[in-house]
């Protein structure tokens, strides 16, 4: 069965308690593993991995849907694409120590697999695979709201929602314009720390916006000028 050191991590860091653990293990079992110990009759995770990839996306879409109300579809089908992806599940994968409790065969565990990004985005869909089978997806969406949606708010996906390229290129149609941030305030403790930033163009305030970072802040006030100049 899965660690019991992971399952205690589980339930601290994300109040996650598994009410099947078999599911658990089996999200945490990979195919070189199952080949090697044939004797146990040990499901891989797969399965989990097809079931997750699928509840991982519509939880992603339904939260940036929600979330970014101005959008069209064309931007939010490449912010989810951006999300949805090798590199931020497998980052994500990390991040929740996931890589520390797959359990590998010997080939793949001497070839490196632990650190495969492949792996990892495929443990992270498995895993929530699980989550959802053993609680639902009200379970996978207060997972997401730790591990997943913080970045988005953060603006960490924000290369293909860039307001603040749109807004130059809006404003500086009919010629050079200068285009100023400006940080209005920050507060909050340091692991939750919220920015409040306004835009200026020629010296004219035409928005505002906040985030959990500076980054995210000058995105929201970009979109919130953009916005305001559309409109008229």
């Amino acid at each position: 069965m899965v660690a019991s050191e992971f399952v205690s991590e589980l339930r601290q860091r994300y109040g996650v308690e598994f009410k099947n653990l078999a599911i658990l293990d089996e999200a945490f079992t990979h195919s070189s593993y199952v080949n090697e110990h044939k004797e146990l009759g040990l499901k891989d995770n797969e399965r989990l991995e097809f079931l997750g990839d699928a509840v991982l996306e519509l939880t992603v879409s339904d939260y940036i849907y929600r979330h970014y109300p101005d959008q069209p579809e064309g931007k939010l089908t490449r912010m989810r694409a951006a999300i949805v992806q090798t590199k931020s599940f497998s980052a994500f994968s990390k991040e929740a120590h996931f890589d520390q409790y797959i359990k590998l065969g010997k080939g793949e565990e001497a070839a490196g697999a632990r650190k495969r990004k492949t792996l990892l985005e495929d443990l992270f869909e498995a895993f929530n695979g699980a989550l959802y089978l053993d609680q639902g997806r009200g379970a996978v969406i207060k997972f997401a709201e730790q591990v997943i949606f913080p970045k988005i708010d953060a603006g960490e996906f924000a290369a293909d929602m860039d307001h603040k390229t749109e807004l130059q290129e809006f404003v500086q149609q009919g010629g050079e314009v200068a285009i100023e941030y400006r940080l209005l305030s920050e507060s909050g403790p340091a692991n939750d720390r919220s920015f409040s930033v306004e835009v200026a163009v020629d010296g004219k305030i035409l928005g505002s916006g906040s985030g959990r970072s500076k980054k995210a802040a000058e995105q929201a006030a970009a979109q919130d000028a953009l916005t305001t100049l559309k409109a008229k």
